[in-house]
């Protein structure tokens, strides 16, 4: 059985101020090397790790136009949902994003964490599962998000994880998961995004922990702009898993497509956002700003009833729902 794994291609209608492309076009030649590669390799299944999408309400004219992008493909398309394709990081309101569209017409297929895809191959029964982005993510038991049940009586078990998981602790307050605490996991091959600087392929003992990085740049930090977009080729054949990054060779440069003069101006506003947040934080028991942040530290309250919370983040995504201006991190 071949794959090929693609993660967080964030599209969009619109080119971020720190491009000096259209960025559209960008992506659209980005995503097409992506489906003829995986048609060349003669992949089984094409595995997205999640944020297909930059917004969740996207317009349906861009959907549509990537949405033919991805007919191409000779072989099913299985996605995780990320941050970015629901409303509030709750996958219950999945029905209502242009990703749920792109699974209700048969486009791609969102993988419902009970419910694994089994795909049968040359006597060998391969388990694909997906644990989509939520607000407990990283931030509880990882078992609960990285150690899959082989509910299929599998022989191999890859599951995908939208999640921040990483090779080194990030400053306090960031949740994120380190590489070497899951080992051992049930799963033979996870794979992850939500890291746009990726990782490539780690191993130990025959298990595979993988991230190319994202598809997409849509920030100008300096490991973006040094960093070019790849995805993995995996084959497994009786039980011997190969897997392989390969780099997509539309993708520019970049020094071509970021703009740096961004940088100093994104430092200078970063200084002033930190000084008024301190303002605000002598006023306030909030710890951030942002809608979604406001949704995670909610959803983290102790001594408060579950039901309480879930009340509260039902709110909290309603109003982002209707909130069409808002950002999305």
């Amino acid at each position: 059985m071949k794959f090929l794994y693609v993660t967080d291609t964030h599209i969009r209608g619109t080119t971020p101020k720190n491009r000096l492309d259209v960025y559209v076009d960008t992506l659209k030649e980005k995503l097409e090397e992506v489906i003829e590669l995986a048609n060349k390799e003669e992949v089984d299944v094409l595995l997205h790790g999640g944020d297909v999408f930059d917004r969740p309400d996207l317009s349906p004219n861009v959907v549509g136009q990537f949405a033919k992008i991805f007919m191409k493909a000779n072989m099913p398309i299985y996605v995780v949902a990320g941050n970015h394709d629901t409303f509030g990081h709750n996958p219950e309101t999945i029905s209502r994003t242009m990703l749920g569209l792109m699974d209700s017409f048969g486009v791609m297929t969102v993988i419902d964490p009970g419910s694994p895809i089994l795909i049968e191959k040359n006597g060998q029964r391969i388990q694909i599962s997906g644990q989509p982005y939520h607000y407990d993510l990283d931030q509880r038991d990882p078992k609960l998000d990285y150690y899959p049940t082989n509910e299929t009586n599998a022989d191999v078990l890859i599951h995908i994880v939208h999640s921040m998981l990483v090779e080194k602790a990030l400053p306090e307050g960031v949740p994120h998961t380190i590489i070497d605490h899951i080992w051992g996991t049930t799963a033979d091959i996870i794979l992850t995004g939500h890291f746009h600087g990726g990782f490539g392929i780690k191993e130990r003992n025959g298990k595979f922990i993988c991230n190319p990085g994202a598809l997409a740049r849509v920030n100008n930090h300096w490991s973006e702009i040094s960093r070019m977009p790849k995805v993995i080729i995996g084959s497994i054949i009786d039980r011997n898993i190969s897997l392989r990054e390969i780099t997509i060779k539309r993708a520019q440069k970049g020094d071509d497509v970021l703009d740096r003069s961004f940088l100093e101006k994104a430092v200078h506003q970063e200084e002033k956002l930190h000084s008024f947040v301190q303002q605000v934080k002598e006023t306030s028991q909030f710890q951030t700003l942002n809608m979604s942040d406001i949704i995670l530290e909610i959803a983290s309250l102790k001594n408060v009833e579950d039901k309480v919370k879930q009340e509260a983040l039902r709110r909290m995504t309603v109003i982002e729902e209707v909130w069409k201006d808002g950002e999305y991190e």
